[in-house]
């Protein structure tokens, strides 16, 4: 008699190929335009967080110091955070793993996959160069474009954790007027007195965002922990930052004095919730709805800033422009396009 037997379940589980992302813990989920009214609120900090380092980086007269002290306290803060927190070290661990190569030679993850606080470095350094010449609303709106452009290109092809997004008329109309609001916001400011680097600094700053959005998701799948993905993210920032700020500091001379109002030292803290909210959300809406949403929040609060709190002068075409993006949000999130 044939000594053949079917597999216990536990059997047949074992012998079931792995997810990508096996070994992490599952969630809820969390419905799409919850997700979407807490990345409007992230937004709003990014706005805060650029008005805080631009001034500090106006303060010290050195941009690349500001970059590095606001992304060096957000390392610190996530390093003493993990020191506490189990799940986000579990999580650290299932990173590296997924880094190496398994027995068929393959890598869950990329190592570049792990650089999305470059991303980062680079939105934090244009805030601290650029936001208090151009304003926070203006600097804003460039760095909108870059984030739009950015979400629809990486939504297309799938480097997001939740996989390629359809190109729905709603997204393309959105993101089209999205990039016309831009132009009408920034043309006051052409031919003017401000250079035109810094107009394009944050415009390139919020394409790397974008990209930052997707590798910070994909690592957050794997770790598990929104937490480790955000260590992971400061880490790789914070190198780059302190030795740019190093060679420059170097070469051009040190700040002469730091100035004292502790407000000015909160940028690493909002750039810590940021990120991790945003490595948590980005799987559930996507890259470019996450970006939108992420927009409106920046916009609303970046106008705010320097209408009342800041008390500087906004172009007419700043303000029209602001208004048209939102519109653009409104057009492109209307469209909530199924995974494939």
């Amino acid at each position: 008699m044939s000594s053949s037997r079917m597999p216990t379940t536990a059997e047949s589980a074992s012998s079931a190929p792995a997810r990508p992302d096996s070994g992490a813990p599952t969630h809820r989920h969390v419905p799409t335009w919850l997700a979407m009214l807490v990345g409007t609120a992230c937004g709003a900090l990014i706005a805060l967080q650029s008005r805080i380092n631009g001034e500090l980086g106006l303060r010290l007269d050195d941009g690349f110091t500001a970059a590095a002290i606001s992304f060096g306290s957000g390392f610190l803060i996530m390093f003493v955070v993990l020191c506490f927190w189990r799940p986000g070290r579990v999580g650290l661990a299932r990173v590296v793993r997924a880094l190496r190569r398994n027995e068929q030679g393959e890598r869950v993850l990329r190592p570049w996959m792990v650089l999305g606080g470059l991303g980062g470095a680079l939105l934090v350094a244009s805030q601290g160069l650029t936001a208090a010449v151009l304003g926070v609303a203006l600097f804003t709106v460039a760095i909108v474009a870059g984030q739009t452009v950015s979400g629809l290109v990486l939504d297309r092809i799938g480097l997001g954790p939740g996989g390629r997004q359809q190109l729905t008329l709603s997204r393309l109309i959105g993101s089209v007027l999205t990039l016309v609001a831009v132009g009408w916001a920034v043309s006051a400011q052409l031919g003017g007195e401000v250079p035109i680097w810094m107009l394009l600094m944050p415009l390139v700053a919020g394409v790397f965002v974008g990209w930052q959005q997707a590798v910070n998701g994909r690592v957050r799948a794997v770790a598990g922990s929104a937490l480790s993905a955000t260590l992971i993210n400061f880490l790789i920032g914070s190198i780059a930052l302190v030795a740019i700020a190093l060679v420059h500091n170097v070469l051009a001379g040190w700040p002469s004095s730091y100035p004292s109002e502790p407000w000015l030292y909160i940028g690493g803290a909002l750039g810590c919730i940021f990120i991790a909210v945003q490595a948590a959300l980005v799987r559930v809406t996507g890259v470019l709805l996450l970006g939108l949403a992420t927009i409106a929040g920046q916009l609303i609060a970046a106008l705010a800033i320097d209408l009342v709190l800041h008390g500087q002068d906004v172009a007419l075409s700043t303000i029209a422009g602001t208004a048209l993006a939102l519109v653009a949000v409104v057009i492109a999130s209307g469209g909530f396009a199924r995974r494939r």
